[in-house]
C-alpha cells in the first residue's frame, strides 16, 4: 500500500512497473528534435477524418493500441483506462477508445493529464486495486485552437508568448512486477490562481502550480534537486521555465535549473519551428514522456526523473469572462532499475 509523507506525497512500496509506452504526434512534432523518438508521425493532421475532433480521437486510439501491442497485453488483460484530453467532456479521449471496451476513468487536468494518470495508476496498481491499468491523453492543435481560442479560418495572429498545441498522444501501460523503469512515488499538487488572464500566456499562469508542486515535494520528502537527475515540466515553454526557475529561487531558494528541462521546449525547435514560446496540450508531454523520457531510463542515461505535468484549469467561457486562469501541476517521480 502507499505510504504518504506530508499532505501531498505517496511513496509506492511495490513500485508499479511502466511495461510498455507509446507517443505518437503529427507532422510538425515528427520534424522537430526528437521526431525520431516517436511511434509514428502522421503527416496527415485530419487523419482521414471529416473534423478535428475524430482526427484527435483516432490519434488517441493508436497511441493506445501501441502501447499494449509493445506490452503484449490485449484490451481484456487491462483493469481499467485512465485518460483524458483538453476537448469538453474529454471527447477527444471517450470516442477514440470506447471499442478497447476497457473499464475507463476519465479525468481531466488539461496539460496536467499525463501526469495526473500516471499517478493515478500507479497508485492502484501499488494498492492491489488493478493488476494492469493504462494512463493515457491527447492534443491536437486544430481542436484546441477551435475550442479555447479561434478556428484556424480565422487567422489570427499569435503574441510570442503563446505556446502550440501539440497534435500528438502518449500512453503507457502499468502493473505490477519487476521492470526496468518504475514509478516510486507521486505528489499531488494545489490550485494556485496568480491572477493571470491572458489566455495566450499559459506559461506565465501554469509556472506558479510547477513552483508550488516542486516545492512542496522537495520540503516534504526532505529532498534537493541534486537527488534527481532530471526535473521535467510539462508544457511551461521558454516563458513558463524561466518564470520557474525565477519563483523557486526568488520565494524559496530553491535552484533547479541545472537540472530542469521542459517538455515544451524539448518537443520543436523554437529557432527554427514557428511556435513561438514552444510547445503545448496534452500530448506535448504525453509523447515526450512516453518515448523519450522512457527510453532513456530503460538504457540507463537518467536514473531518477521527477516528471511534473502543468495544466491551466481555464474552459473557454471562463477565458471569455475575464476570469482568472487557476492552474495545477502534478509530480511523478520515474527510475530506473
Amino acid at each position: 500500500m502507499p505510504k504518504r509523507q506530508g499532505r501531498q506525497t505517496l511513496w509506492l512500496t511495490n513500485r508499479p512497473v511502466i511495461a510498455a509506452s507509446a507517443g505518437v504526434v503529427g507532422k510538425k512534432e515528427g520534424e522537430g528534435p526528437l521526431g525520431r523518438e516517436f511511434d509514428k508521425v502522421f503527416d496527415d493532421a485530419h487523419l482521414g477524418k471529416d473534423s478535428w475532433e475524430k482526427a484527435e480521437s483516432a490519434i488517441h486510439r493508436s497511441a493506445v493500441a501501441l502501447a499494449l501491442q509493445k506490452a503484449k497485453k490485449s484490451p481484456d488483460e487491462v483493469d481499467l483506462l485512465l485518460a483524458g484530453d483538453l476537448l469538453n467532456q474529454c471527447i477527444g479521449t471517450t470516442f477514440g477508445v470506447m471499442d478497447f471496451g476497457i473499464p475507463f476513468a476519465g479525468l481531466y487536468g488539461a496539460c496536467s493529464t499525463m501526469a495526473l494518470s500516471l499517478a493515478m495508476a500507479a497508485v492502484l496498481v501499488d494498492s492491489g486495486a488493478a493488476g494492469c491499468a493504462v494512463a493515457s491523453t491527447s492534443s491536437h492543435f486544430c481542436s484546441a485552437e477551435k475550442q479555447f481560442r479561434s478556428p484556424l479560418e480565422y487567422g489570427g495572429q499569435r503574441p510570442p508568448q503563446a505556446q502550440w498545441t501539440a497534435t500528438a498522444a502518449g500512453a503507457a501501460v502499468l502493473e505490477a512486477g519487476r521492470g526496468d523503469v518504475t514509478v516510486e512515488s507521486v505528489t499531488f499538487g494545489r490550485i494556485t490562481d496568480y491572477g493571470v488572464t491572458d489566455a495566450n500566456n499559459m506559461g506565465a499562469a501554469m509556472a506558479p502550480a510547477a513552483a508550488a508542486t516542486i516545492a512542496d515535494r522537495l520540503m516534504q520528502t526532505g529532498e534537493s534537486p541534486a537527488d534527481y537527475d532530471l526535473i521535467l515540466t510539462g508544457d511551461l515553454g521558454a516563458v513558463g521555465s524561466a518564470l520557474l526557475i525565477e519563483l523557486l529561487a526568488r520565494e524559496h531558494g530553491i535552484n533547479i535549473k541545472p537540472q530542469h528541462a521542459d517538455c515544451g521546449t524539448m518537443l520543436f525547435d523554437l529557432d527554427e519551428q514557428d511556435v513561438n514560446s514552444g510547445g503545448s496540450g496534452c500530448g506535448c508531454s504525453g509523447a515526450v514522456v512516453c518515448t523519450n523520457v522512457v527510453r532513456r531510463l530503460r538504457q540507463g542515461e537518467l536514473k531518477r526523473v521527477l516528471f511534473v505535468g502543468t495544466g491551466a484549469l481555464l474552459s473557454a467561457v471562463s477565458a471569455r469572462q475575464g476570469a482568472t486562469i487557476p492552474c495545477i501541476a502534478h509530480g511523478v517521480v520515474l527510475t530506473s532499475k
